[in-house]
């Protein structure tokens, strides 16, 4: 009896998305329940002005509120698409704002304060910020240990681009993608194993492969190939497998953001890629941001950064806060402030060092800094470990000098060594974090750090500040990656 895969196929995407309507719908009645708790049993306790008792007798009473809420969750994707980590914490965040303006608009415009809290429908869209990413993406990594939620692929190309989307799959489990196989005609490659998974011989040989291993997308990374080739492979396996993704012979340039805009008649595709940082409007938003959450900040650090400095005062003589000139946006010089973790005589024991261990030479040369430098002083270490040495950067960010994200402040003697990526390094504020620090920090090159400061200016929005502030976060707490 012959087994029909593509009807197994389609069974399992229904009950998937059955499945996580379902989690959807428990996850949005559980924080109503908690809202309300702390509506009825919390906050009377903080403010006698709230009254006991809640407009509403029976949640049946208010059931539009919850598909509401569950149109925000088909309309942005949730149902229908695949999303990385952040992408889908990105979307939970838009389906929370989005539900909460449109209850309280309709609940403010009709009048119906009578049926239900305002007060609840603030209260749910808080918590569900935190609350709805927790539930519904372990829910989801448990449902993909089970099988659920995968996605079955191939790669066709072992070469270069095959091994970077390989590596990118296994980075992002989110995205549910299992690799079985690439598949290639080299045959130097043919029997072998990247990262553990094995090449098949025979492009031209894909169907096949297609039917024997269930394989449901295609990822084809053969820039090489030429036009086409590429053509003849989508055009014969396009109905073959749910999705074909092709990887273009493009590196280097910006992705977030980017639009695919294609022309019907002359069936050409084109890529838009829009210069976000020389928007006006995203300029105001991002120096807004550093300054929101700066203000927000400072009264919290003002105890740390007293005792820091107090620390770094008692363990060695100079100054509390070290000042050094770094580059800025356009070029423009100014004073970077940290707290002191060198001696005094810092420049004469590195010069010293350098000139006496050809391997420290060689690790300067190549990171910019030492792992085991003898110029450090006993606080200084452990101010570096946690990064807390940079918290006076705090000042540059008020004064507009620098962000609480971007590139890292390049020294002025940096400049040569820069380039012609300098010149748009520089389109953006110099970071107190940035993309390097939460990508290995001091433990990548100092080219590779360059290419991610690249990176970070050519794709910035205000959602990726939000994502590397929470990383650095992580990365601070775990201590990964500094000296």
């Amino acid at each position: 009896m012959k087994i029909d895969t593509q009807k197994i196929g389609r069974l399992k995407a229904l009950t998937e998305i059955v499945t996580v309507l379902l989690i959807d719908i428990i996850s949005v009645l559980l924080i109503f329940h908690i809202s309300v708790f702390v509506r009825t049993d919390i906050l009377p306790f903080i403010y006698a002005g709230f009254p006991d008792e809640l407009p509403f007798r029976n949640v049946l009473n208010i059931w539009w509120i919850f598909l509401i809420w569950i149109f925000f969750f088909y309309y942005e994707g949730l149902y229908t698409e695949r999303f990385s980590f952040w992408d889908e914490i990105k979307s939970l965040s838009k389906v929370s704002f989005f539900s909460s303006i449109g209850i309280f608009t309709i609940v403010s415009l009709g009048k119906l304060s009578g049926e239900i809290s305002r007060t609840v429908i603030i209260l749910m869209g808080v918590l569900s910020l935190f609350l709805l990413p927790v539930i519904r993406i372990n829910v989801k990594k448990f449902l993909r240990h089970v099988g659920f939620f995968k996605r079955r692929v191939i790669i066709l190309g072992a070469g270069e681009t095959g091994r970077l989307i390989a590596a990118a799959l296994k980075r992002e489990p989110n995205f549910g993608y299992a690799i079985v196989g690439f598949v290639d005609d080299d045959p130097a490659k043919l029997g072998k194993k990247i990262d553990g998974i094995k090449v098949h011989r025979g492009i031209d040989k894909t169907i096949s492969y297609i039917n024997r291993c269930g394989v449901d997308d295609i990822f084809i990374a053969m820039p090489g190939a030429g036009k086409e080739r590429i053509q003849g492979l989508v055009n014969t396996l396009q109905h073959k497998a749910d999705h074909i993704l092709v990887v273009p012979d493009i590196f280097g340039i910006a992705v977030l953001g980017t639009n695919l805009r294609h022309f019907f008649q002359e069936e050409v595709l084109a890529f838009e890629i829009e210069n976000n940082l020389s928007k006006p409007v995203n300029t105001v938003i991002k120096k807004s941001f550093d300054l929101l959450v700066s203000i927000v900040l400072i009264p919290a650090l003002a105890v740390p950064m007293a005792l820091l400095s107090f620390l770094v005062k008692i363990d060695s003589k100079g100054p509390v806060i070290f000042s050094q000139r770094r580059i800025g946006k356009k070029g423009k010089l100014f004073r970077c402030y940290k707290f002191r973790t060198m001696y005094g005589d810092a420049e004469e024991k590195l010069s010293e060092l350098l000139e006496k261990d050809p391997a420290s030479f060689r690790e300067w040369q190549k990171h910019w800094k030492l792992k085991d430098d003898p110029r450090v002083t006993r606080i200084g270490r452990f101010l570096r470990m946690t990064s807390l040495d940079e918290l006076p950067q705090i000042v540059n960010v008020l004064k507009g000098e620098m962000s609480l994200v971007g590139p890292r402040p390049y020294l002025p003697v940096e400049r040569e060594d820069m380039g012609r990526h300098g010149e748009t390094i520089l389109l953006s504020r110099p970071g107190l974090t940035g993309l390097w620090q939460v990508s290995g920090r001091s433990e990548t090159s100092y080219h590779h750090r360059m290419s991610l400061d690249l990176w970070y200016v050519r794709n910035w929005n205000l959602w990726l500040d939000m994502v590397i502030l929470l990383k650095t976060i992580r990365i601070v707490l775990k201590r990964e990656g500094a000296y």
